[in-house]
C-alpha cells in the first residue's frame, strides 16, 4: 500500500508529466506553424514521450494500490519570439522536472517506500538525457538564431533522424 504523502506528490508529478506534454505539443505546433517540419516532429516525440512518462506514474499509483487523482491541465503559451526562445523554455522545464523528480526520490527514500524509490530512480536517469537532449538543441539554434540557412540545415537534420525512428538529434 501507497502511503497519502507518496500518493498525492506521485499524483502531482504525473500532473507536471501531463503539463509537459501539453507545453511539448504546443512548442510543436509553434514550429509546424513556422514550416519547421523537423523540429515538429522532434517536439511531437518528446511530447509522446511526456506522456508516457506521465502514465507510468499513473499505472504505479493503481498498481500499488493508490488513488489516481487527475488534475486540470493549464494550456501553455503557444507564441514565442524564436525557436530558440522555445527551446529555452523546453530546456528550462526539463529543469524544473528534474527538481521535482529529486524531490521526489527524497521523499520516497524518508517514507522508506522502495519500490516507488526504484521508479524514481528511472526517472533520474531519463532527467539527464532529458536536460542533455534539451540543453543541446536550445545551444544549436542559438547559435544560428540569426542564420537562415542554419535552422534549415538543423530542421532537416532533425526530420531526417525522425524519420529513420531516432528519438532526437542529440
Amino acid at each position: 500500500m501507497i502511503s497519502p504523502r507518496i500518493q498525492k506528490a506521485l499524483n502531482e508529478q504525473a500532473h507536471a508529466e501531463f503539463y509537459s506534454f501539453y507545453l511539448y505539443l504546443a512548442v510543436s505546433a509553434y514550429f509546424a506553424d513556422q514550416h519547421l517540419d523537423g523540429f515538429a516532429a522532434w517536439m511531437e516525440s518528446h511530447a509522446t514521450e511526456e506522456l508516457e512518462h506521465a502514465m507510468k506514474i499513473f499505472h504505479h499509483l493503481s498498481e500499488r494500490g493508490g488513488r489516481v487523482h487527475l488534475l486540470a491541465i493549464d494550456a501553455p503559451k503557444s507564441e514565442w519570439p524564436d525557436a530558440a526562445e522555445a527551446l529555452k523554455e523546453v530546456y528550462e522545464h526539463e529543469c524544473f522536472i528534474t527538481g521535482r523528480i529529486n524531490q521526489l526520490a527524497d521523499l520516497a527514500n524518508e517514507e522508506k517506500d522502495h519500490a516507488t524509490s526504484v521508479l524514481l530512480h528511472w526517472y533520474v536517469s531519463e532527467q539527464v538525457e532529458e536536460e542533455a537532449s534539451a540543453e543541446t538543441m536550445y545551444h544549436q539554434v542559438s547559435m544560428v538564431r540569426d542564420n537562415p540557412h542554419g535552422m534549415l540545415m538543423l530542421d532537416r537534420e532533425l526530420a531526417r533522424e525522425n524519420s529513420t525512428g531516432a528519438s532526437d538529434a542529440t
